[in-house]
């Protein structure tokens, strides 16, 4: 007696494949629910077996419905087949109970990659690519490789962006979005070698390489690209498994790439330690605490004669050239700096407790010599080319400060600062202003040359505007 052949379920727009077709034949026919539960296995059978339309039929509740019409979360979670290819699957089900919350995006790639080969999937190389908004970055790489523990994390500056290695490129094509995605077999009749990073896959032993765009607010902002070096490379039911799990990666990216975005941004515009605080919640108007540190406070003489008389992106790069030599030492030694007022800079090297005052004051000292010994040398290369020595003063001194946020608050519209304050960042910044009175590049208090020993020689006792009594001023020995 023939049987009847069954019908095939009718499509559902409504999950995750972000418009690919999914597997309906062949390997996935065959294929049967290994994880959900007898009852839920026996209610989806009843409502299968149920006319359409009435209640309890394979409409009435997506999550328990057909596998080609459940919901791809829904159906991976259930444990049912639902890809095709059982490694890619049991890596959705990964991404969405445990992979998801892995912070890290490397360490993301690293146990996503470890996943799949785990379970079969031949996987050679993997490479997610992010760009990013940073000053100095224009683009974040995770390369993970067979034999690899951890991926390889490369930073890109904006300079790549215009090099030939990039425009010659399937990051270009998809970053354009001509291509939602590119293969490229690298063995056999169909093998095509039209971008130079080809080659070097197969001299790797790779056999196909497909890269895949990621879409995020904006367009598309990363990409994720696999090989092997399986003998007839990928089977096309892997690569259409493994892009139904590119809508669920873009979602895992795009939160990390926020939270770095966040975390870069408040490290570059506020410094580290106030970028971290204001992460951590201390973001409303007066929230402040008091805390011992060793202040630096560096100016740039005669920068309004400067900029009256140069033009403009002259007076930036200079500007720039001479940050760029203060700041150094000062980063290098672990100081913290604030805040660039003008051609002034502020900085402060935190002491955690009495027992690391004096480290932190000959810490200070030090960022403080390298930073006049970078200046030298930045004005010889100033010299050569016709242009005015830069001058500075720098203001030292060590003592407690409140630090926290300040500002105008009106609404939504709050406008505040992180910063320090306190009469020992004012005494720091009149001790500078002294510099030019007393012929000397770097002036010192009291309270934080007693512990310098003779790196640092009495001047005398000066009025200081603000403060009532005179200031004992250290400066630095002569020659």
């Amino acid at each position: 007696m023939a049987t009847a052949p069954q019908s095939q379920p009718a499509a559902n727009d409504d999950d995750l494949s972000d418009g690919m077709p999914r597997l309906a034949k062949g390997r996935l026919a065959g294929m049967q629910s290994t994880q959900a539960s007898p009852a839920l296995r026996a209610e989806i059978k009843a409502r299968r077996e149920a006319p359409a339309g009435v209640p309890g039929g394979p409409f009435a509740d997506p999550s328990i419905a057909p596998p080609s019409v459940t919901p791809l979360v829904a159906r991976a979670l259930a444990g049912e087949a639902c890809l095709g290819c059982p490694a890619v699957e049991s890596a959705f089900r990964w991404l969405l109970e445990e992979g998801r919350l892995i912070a890290d995006l490397g360490e993301l790639v690293t146990a996503l990659a470890a996943h799949l080969t785990e379970h079969g999937f031949p996987l050679l190389r993997i490479f997610v690519s992010v760009r990013t908004l940073h000053p100095q970055i224009a683009a974040i790489g995770y390369a993970w490789g067979r034999g690899d523990t951890v991926a390889k994390r490369v930073a890109r500056d904006h300079a790549v962006l215009s090099s030939q290695e990039f425009l010659s490129s399937p990051l270009r094509v998809l970053y354009q979005g001509d291509e939602p995605e590119i293969r490229r077999r690298l063995t056999g009749p169909d093998s095509r070698f039209d971008f130079p990073i080809l080659e070097d896959m197969k001299k790797a032993g790779a056999t196909d390489y497909v890269i895949f765009a990621v879409r995020l607010p904006g367009g598309v902002r990363s990409s994720i690209s696999i090989t092997t070096d399986a003998p007839d490379g990928f089977m096309d039911v892997q690569v259409d498994a493994f892009r139904t799990l590119i809508p669920l990666l873009s979602l895992v990216i795009e939160a990390r790439e926020w939270a770095y975005i966040a975390r870069s941004l408040m490290h570059v515009y506020l410094g580290q330690g106030a970028g971290q605080a204001v992460l951590s919640g201390q973001i409303q108007r007066g929230d402040a605490r008091t805390m011992a540190a060793a202040i630096w406070y560096c100016d740039l003489r005669n920068f309004t004669k400067m900029s009256n008389e140069l033009p403009r992106d002259l007076v930036i790069a200079t500007l720039n050239d001479y940050f760029d030599t203060i700041a150094k030492p000062v980063i290098e030694r672990g100081g913290e700096i604030l805040k660039f007022i003008g051609d002034a800079m502020l900085a402060i090297f935190p002491m955690s407790d009495d027992l690391d005052r004096d480290v932190k004051i000959q810490t200070a000292l030090d960022a403080a010599m390298g930073a006049l010994d970078g200046l030298r040398e930045l004005n010889e290369l100033r010299a050569a080319t016709g242009q005015e020595p830069l001058k500075v003063g720098i203001g030292l001194h060590a003592g407690s400060v409140s630090y926290g946020n300040i500002g105008a608050a009106h609404g939504e519209d709050a406008r505040l600062d992180f910063t320090v304050i306190g009469p020992a960042v004012n005494l720091a910044t009149r001790l500078e202003g002294l510099c030019p009175q007393l012929e000397q590049p770097l002036l010192a208090s009291r309270q934080f040359a007693s512990v310098c020993g003779s790196r640092l020689k009495y001047l005398g006792a000066y009025p200081v505007r603000g403060f009532d009594a005179p200031q004992d001023v250290f400066g630095l020995p002569a020659g």
